[in-house]
């Protein structure tokens, strides 16, 4: 059992060094670029040392980035995230290059047999094909534009009943079983993002022309393409995006009807409202899965300690390291996430929890990451640790399922636990409609790079149209319908980073499906595909957890029969 988490000695860094400067790093750098590699094993050792040395600046930023969201008005945090971003970043950028090219001239390239090494070389090959000197500094212009949105959004209050409270704070008001206090929360988050809605706007828009130069500077046609390759989608094309999203056209959105049907039948409504899709459609008060920030995780570690202890015992290591900011507060970033440490090999899980059943899934989303962080945190090289999205997201999605026969911890009454249940199975169904609509639209957003924004909004609601529900009286409130896309950080913050939830919760609910029917053996087979890594194709990572990497409609209507099935028995 994990009671601590010993961090890897340096071997090529001296124990002591701290960065300072571009100038005080540098020389690392040039000793990787102008050692000479004479046999295989020394080859080994110079990616070993190279993965160290980037593994010391990964988290080094990472610090300045959790620090800087955790408290997005302090000058400070800002100012240093900022000095990475744009002294350090670049510099580090232009030597990977040279570093990448130095490893795939090396004689001994291909005596690299080890398990790991085709993966991670095929990503260098891809990136060398991709950089482009010129793209250095514009890489560094759009970090700072991201940043722009935390910022943003960070700043969004609303005063209700003479509080003022985050929208994150007010959204749990559309729990809530007055219909009055539900509709004015709405209101008051809408009117309140909409006040901002230029400034993004403007804000995409220079990410968009940004992005679209990025690609054409390394010969893209479009900054879909380049993402394509940049992201390393070697499993899957644009093609397989366009089937997914048509699978869930025809075959998920069908049932998201009939659950809207079901809600506003139980609701006794005339008109379904936006402000109706959250409270319980029998009239129950939300359910308050935990009363604190403290209360969430010691919940958590308890839920993790029943489904294996050295999974809680995880969690109890990243608490007394400090590893957690977890409620909501002013002046904080939107959000919330997982983010690996690369050199200590304990990660920080940040989010924004109220009080509400979400807040408790997130949390459990988020440990299934952290896990995945500390389960390779001792592979050989960080290329090994950097899983990718479609695989990082199986982790945590599967966790929140796996971990459903515990979630007693949080609803000792069988009533609240039916509930949070069904509520949990009736959110994944909604959530797999919303990434294709999020992912169709960031396709058209990079096909038309020359768009405007009336165009944009146009081709949103057509999109949007495409897989929302058709019970939803949005009368009255089309401006607030046609910016329901700036809510979602991704598309300002980690573009095209979207399809991969559709596609891990597919796994995930495999992963689930194998779980129920062996508790034990699914288990190992979700941790056997964690362990992985990246050192194997995302399809055997898949394979490895006993589930298909498929999203054909086929697949996917089986899925979601299982799922309806499940639904049934709680209803």
């Amino acid at each position: 059992m994990a009671e601590t988490l010993v961090q890897r000695p340096r071997l090529f860094l001296p124990a002591a060094y701290e960065l300072s400067d571009w100038a005080s790093v540098q020389p690392f750098f040039e000793e990787l670029r102008d050692r000479l590699v004479l046999n295989a094993d020394e080859l080994r050792q110079w990616f070993q040392d190279r993965s160290e040395l980037e593994s010391y600046l990964s988290e080094n930023f990472a610090w300045r980035y959790i620090r800087m969201t955790t408290d997005t008005a302090n000058e400070a945090y800002v100012e240093a995230f900022t000095v990475f971003n744009e002294h350090i970043q670049p510099q580090w950028a232009e030597f990977a290059n040279q570093l990448d090219q130095k490893a795939l001239a090396s004689p001994y390239v291909d005596k690299l047999t080890d398990e790991g090494y085709f993966v991670t070389l095929r990503a260098i090959r891809r990136q060398i094909e991709i950089f482009r000197t010129e793209n250095v500094p514009l890489f560094t212009q759009q970090q700072a534009l991201q940043s722009q949105y935390g910022n943003i959004a960070g700043a969004m209050t609303v005063t209700l009943n003479g509080e003022e409270m985050t929208l994150q704070k007010a959204g749990d008001r559309l729990m809530q079983t007055d219909r009055t206090i539900r509709e004015e929360a709405w209101r008051a988050i809408w009117e309140r993002r909409y006040q901002d809605h230029e400034a993004l706007d403007t804000l995409l828009n220079q990410l968009r022309d940004l992005r679209h130069q990025l690609a054409q500077n390394a010969g893209f046609a479009n900054y879909r393409d380049y993402m394509f390759a940049a992201m390393g989608r070697f499993d899957y094309t644009v093609e397989d995006c366009f089937h997914f999203h048509e699978a869930i056209a025809s075959t998920v959105v069908p049932v998201l009807n009939e659950l809207s049907k079901d809600r506003k039948q139980a609701l006794q409504l005339t008109e379904l409202r936006p402000w109706d899709k959250l409270v319980d459609p029998s009239g129950q008060p939300p359910l308050k899965p935990f009363t604190s920030g403290e209360d969430l995780l010691t919940k958590t570690i308890e839920v993790f300690d029943r489904l294996d202890p050295e999974l809680g015992s995880y969690l109890r290591v990243m608490r007394t390291m400090g590893r957690f900011d977890l409620e909501s507060r002013k002046g904080k970033a939107p959000g919330g996430y997982n983010y690996p440490l690369e050199e200590s090999g304990v990660p920080f899980i940040f989010m924004n929890a109220t009080s509400n059943l979400r807040d408790m899934v997130t949390i459990l989303h988020e440990g299934g990451h952290a896990v995945h962080s500390i389960v390779t945190r001792d592979l050989a090289l960080n290329s090994f640790r950097n899983v990718p999205s479609e695989v990082a997201e199986l982790a945590s999605m599967s966790m929140e399922l796996i971990t459903m026969d515990h979630w007693d911890v949080f609803f000792p009454n069988p009533e609240d636990l039916r509930r949070a249940k069904l509520e949990h199975l009736e959110d994944i169904i909604e959530t797999l409609p919303w990434v294709a609509t999020v992912d169709a639209f960031q396709h058209w957003l990079y096909e038309n790079p020359t768009h405007s924004v009336e165009e944009r909004n146009a081709a949103w609601l057509r999109i949007y149209e495409r897989f929302t529900d058709s019970i939803t009286d949005w009368s009255g409130l089309e401006r607030f319908k046609a910016y329901q896309w700036q809510r979602q950080l991704h598309i300002y913050e980690v573009p095209f980073y979207y399809i991969e939830y559709g596609i891990a919760q597919l796994g995930a609910i495999g992963v689930w499906k194998n779980f129920k029917e062996n508790p034990q053996k699914g288990l190992e087979g979700y941790l056997s595909a964690l362990k992985l890594g990246y050192t194997r194709p995302m399809g055997e990572i898949y394979a490895a957890a006993n589930i298909p990497f498929d999203f054909s409609k086929e697949h996917i209507a089986s899925l979601m029969n299982f799922v309806r099935a499940e639904i049934a028995k709680l209803q």
